[in-house]
């Protein structure tokens, strides 16, 4: 998995107050779990906006101060207006312990059904999985070549090594649908042979 570096600075005044003003100078509040003790910080928005904006999901070493620690993004909260980020989570991970993250999903090849007149429809753009931070992919790819018209994957049918899928098994992450024209010829085929 891609690994990306911020660099963040320890805050000791926590609220409402010290968040706005850290705001004021273009950086964002966060706060990091998962360690000995919580960790609260600043972090360049900038810096912020290259790990949100992105399809790719990516492991974090933050250097606070001087301190390395290894994370992933939990969670950020933005301003319901503006969409400016007002806050962000992250949890501390070590090489011995799983951690739950969403992965992207690319889908490989060209499925069967599309051929016959089907429209590919991605219901899933990122699973949610759980293992080592060694063992986590940048992307989850699945195999669409089987697909005819009306089928699916599931992700009941998906396995990858040393990674355990935790989306409920009968959720569909890709389909064939039936497009209109397709329909329309699939009933003047059936009349014709009547």
């Amino acid at each position: 998995m891609q690994k990306i570096e911020l660099k963040g600075s320890k805050r000791d005044v926590i609220g409402k107050k010290a968040a706005k003003a850290i705001r004021a100078e273009d950086k964002v509040p966060a706060v990091l779990y998962g360690g000995k003790e919580v960790a609260h910080f600043a972090i360049d928005e900038k810096q912020v906006n290259k790990l949100i904006y992105t399809p790719n999901v990516y492991l974090v070493s933050l250097d606070l101060d001087g301190e390395k620690v290894d994370a992933v993004m939990q969670d950020v909260q933005f301003h319901p207006v503006s969409d400016k980020v007002l806050h962000a989570d992250f949890l501390q991970i070590s090489n011995d312990k799983p951690v739950v993250i969403e992965i992207p999903v690319t889908l490989e090849g060209f499925a069967e059904g599309v051929k016959q007149g089907g429209r590919l429809s991605l219901e899933q753009r990122k699973l949610k999985v759980k293992a080592l931070p060694a063992n986590l992919p940048d992307t989850l790819n699945i195999k669409i070549d089987h697909l005819t018209l009306g089928t699916s994957v599931q992700v009941g049918e998906l396995s990858f090594e040393n990674l355990e899928l935790l989306n409920a098994k009968n959720s569909v992450v890709a389909a064939v649908k039936l497009t209109r024209a397709a329909r329309a010829a699939q009933q003047a085929g059936g009349e014709e042979e009547a």
